[in-house]
């Protein structure tokens, strides 16, 4: 029997920029221009401003705009940029909800152009390496913007009084029999390679805060082989692990007293729904919880008798398993109760919630930056975070791998994250 083309052709690079092109505008139809204007926290970024700087970041890196190109609207050039203070000026991140102008439209057709620019570009084979390179790296760029675009939202809706779905049509995830106890699976002392070999100097895309690839000496440990559930956690803030100091950091404990933290951030006082994407909907008890900060998760794991693993623990744990799970393509948009596997075998890995770790976001040994203004994307911001590993229901898939190093501060509580105990054997 013969095998279609389209089953064994790997993509074209024109076919993979379209089609993550393609994604950031559906993730966007829903939402109103209104919508995609609200930014409802200094954290969080405006819908519109996602898709417009995705698009600068193509119009800078790949059309060439340092090596002497004109931009398509000079005056916009401040507007979208984030953090490369070696490109120029750019606008205050907190007051990216004050863009009205240019409109949605502007910013869409501002999309159209560039990609038109590209296309031509890719059609002519006229793209040199670099450019190349940077294409690569502006495809991960969008899709990480894609789930920020989501987490973004859903915070600014939540914000709303009327507290409206990003969407009405969401399935809500299957519950699964597979309840009960989380299972430890322990793991001797040993070596592992840990990290991605530099990128480009292999064919597999990684960032560069995953590299260089080497050794670590792990300690004998176990570890849970799921996440926390949301009954779990229940059990956590029932007694009284909001109210108890000793299991929080120093500045944990200031954090929750200054935000009044009760519960997780999408959770009533009831402690019996969450605020979903698809709006108000009950909590699933086996479900794995999510929307904690980094000084959450470490107070319950310390509640629990437990920690949290540090991110090569992780790792060696993820790296022979495969990249699959409920990630934003499932098209759930929210964390499922797992399903049952073989026992030892660890679940939910991948997608369903990031998993915070122990480890503080920082260099591996021998690490170099990207050149140039590539370079400001991962590297000045190893001071003040935590590593998270895994992904989650919001992360398009083709997007993480084991050697994935997500970071944010030990405050952050909008993204997808929860967590995975650990302990020492």
């Amino acid at each position: 029997m013969k095998t279609s083309s389209a089953a064994t052709t790997p993509p074209t690079l024109a076919e993979r920029y379209r089609a993550v092109r393609q994604a950031s505008m559906a993730l966007a139809a829903p939402l109103s221009a209104e919508d995609a204007m609200v930014q409802s926290m200094p954290d969080a970024s405006p819908a519109k401003w996602h898709l417009a700087h995705t698009t600068w970041f193509f119009e800078q890196f790949v059309l060439g705009l340092q090596s002497g190109g004109r931009a398509l609207h000079p005056q916009w050039q401040a507007l979208f940029n984030s953090y490369y203070q070696s490109i120029g000026q750019a606008h205050a991140r907190a007051q990216r909800g004050l863009l009205s102008r240019p409109s949605l439209a502007q910013v869409l057709e501002y999309r159209a152009q560039v990609d038109n620019c590209i296309g031509q570009r890719l059609q002519a084979d006229d793209l040199d390496a670099q450019a190349r390179e940077h294409l690569l790296l502006g495809l991960q760029h969008e899709q990480q913007h894609q789930e920020l675009l989501l987490t973004d939202i859903k915070h600014a809706l939540w914000s709303n009084p009327l507290q409206p779905a990003y969407r009405d049509d969401l399935p809500m995830p299957a519950p699964t029999a597979a309840g009960g106890s989380a299972v430890w699976i322990e793991s001797p002392e040993r070596i592992v390679e840990i990290g991605a070999p530099a990128w480009p100097a292999h064919v597999r895309f990684a960032y560069d805060n995953e590299s260089p690839r080497h050794r670590v000496l792990v300690p004998a440990h176990a570890l849970a082989d799921r996440p926390v559930s949301n009954a779990e956690y229940r059990a956590f803030i029932d007694d009284g692990g909001y109210r108890d100091p000793l299991l929080w950091m120093s500045d944990g404990w200031a954090q929750l007293q200054a935000g009044q933290w009760r519960r997780p951030l999408y959770w009533d006082e009831a402690l019996e729904r969450e605020y979903t994407l698809g709006g108000w909907r009950a909590l699933d008890p086996d479900a794995p919880v999510c929307h904690l900060g980094w000084f959450e998760a470490d107070a319950f794991a310390r509640w629990a008798g437990a920690r949290l693993p540090t991110e090569f623990e992780w790792e060696s744990a993820a790296a022979a398993r495969p990249v699959a799970g409920n990630l934003a393509d499932a098209g759930l948009l929210h964390p499922a109760s797992a399903a049952a596997v073989e026992p030892g075998v660890p679940r939910q890995l991948f997608g369903d919630v990031w998993e915070w770790t122990a480890s503080a976001y920082g260099a591996y040994p021998g690490f170099r930056p990207l050149p140039g203004s590539a370079g400001e994307y991962n590297g000045k911001f190893m001071c003040g975070q935590f590593v998270l590993r895994g992904g989650s229901c919001a992360t398009p898939a083709g997007h993480v791998r084991a050697s994935y190093r997500n970071f944010f501060p030990p405050s952050a509580r909008w993204q997808f994250a929860g967590l995975r105990l650990a302990r020492d054997s």
